[in-house]
């Protein structure tokens, strides 16, 4: 949980202090990711989608019979989706913008680009947050096993007795 709870952090620090920078006129805002220092942030992303994946994948399998279940099989699902789509839309586009040269000319194409691509990551920010509720909702439940035989939920409650004297 911390490791989602920390892409999700690493996230909203990314819109909040490196896309504006980077969006607000391309291609003479891309200059922070280029040259000999420029800003990798892929080399946190690459390392932090494994771990988190393979921790979700180790809270599944312990929690396989409980009620648990569920919560982490539908976030986890959720997020394997979220990384499909982020390798088969966001790194390239990504990669795309941010790689054109620099200049002091501002492109309009690239700035609708950067714009398109910012509102469908603030929507898959959302999801990341929606999938985190759901998740904490999972980690709120009794840990109690599940059993495939029915329990008997008929409370019998105890008669008073007469006494006499």
């Amino acid at each position: 949980m911390p490791f989602f709870c920390g892409v999700i952090g690493a996230a909203i620090y990314e819109h909040r202090a490196v896309v504006p920078q980077w969006s607000a006129a391309p291609p003479a805002s891309l200059s922070m990711f280029q040259g000999k220092y420029g800003l990798n942030a892929g080399a946190f992303w690459m390392y932090i989608h494994p771990v988190t994946l393979f921790l979700l994948m180790a809270a599944l399998a312990l929690s396989w019979k409980t009620a648990r279940k569920k919560n982490l099989l539908i976030t986890a699902a959720g997020y394997l989706a979220i990384l499909g789509i982020t390798a088969i839309y966001f790194v390239p586009e990504l990669m795309a913008i941010t790689g054109t040269p620099f200049s002091e000319t501002v492109d309009p194409s690239l700035i609708k680009r950067a714009q398109l691509w910012e509102l469908l990551s603030l929507f898959r920010l959302a999801v990341l947050v929606g999938l985190a509720i759901y998740l904490f909702l999972g980690l709120t439940k009794v840990a109690a096993k599940e059993s495939n035989s029915p329990t008997n939920t008929k409370v019998s409650v105890a008669q008073p007795q007469r006494v006499g004297v």
